[in-house]
């Protein structure tokens, strides 16, 4: 498997200056997704943004696990809440400007 989109954890933990069991906590969690080639741990870096987040979370506001996991929940509903929002708002655009009922 090609590793090009991947971040080997170990050296991802590393510069972070973090402990990789962390990362792995939220793989268990399934906060975030690893994808393992040869026994290797990688971070796909489409998950970036995400883990950096988390990091930040637990590391300088000492968010344990938990609170990071009902954190990741609460922002997953918001999103998905503003989706509904804009595509009701897109419905309604359709019935102001003469739309069909």
């Amino acid at each position: 498997m090609e590793t090009n989109n991947l971040i080997q954890l170990a050296q991802f933990c590393s510069i972070q200056n973090i402990d990789t069991s962390f990362i792995l906590a939220l793989q268990e969690y399934d906060l975030v997704e690893l994808v393992v080639v040869e026994e290797i741990h990688y971070l796909p870096v489409t998950q970036l943004p995400t883990v950096e987040k988390m990091v930040r979370l637990h590391y300088e506001l000492d968010i344990n696990l938990e609170g990071i996991d009902a954190i990741a929940s609460l922002l997953k509903r918001i999103d998905a809440l503003e989706q509904e929002l804009i595509a009701t708002k897109n419905r309604l655009r359709v019935f102001e400007h003469g739309g069909v009922w």
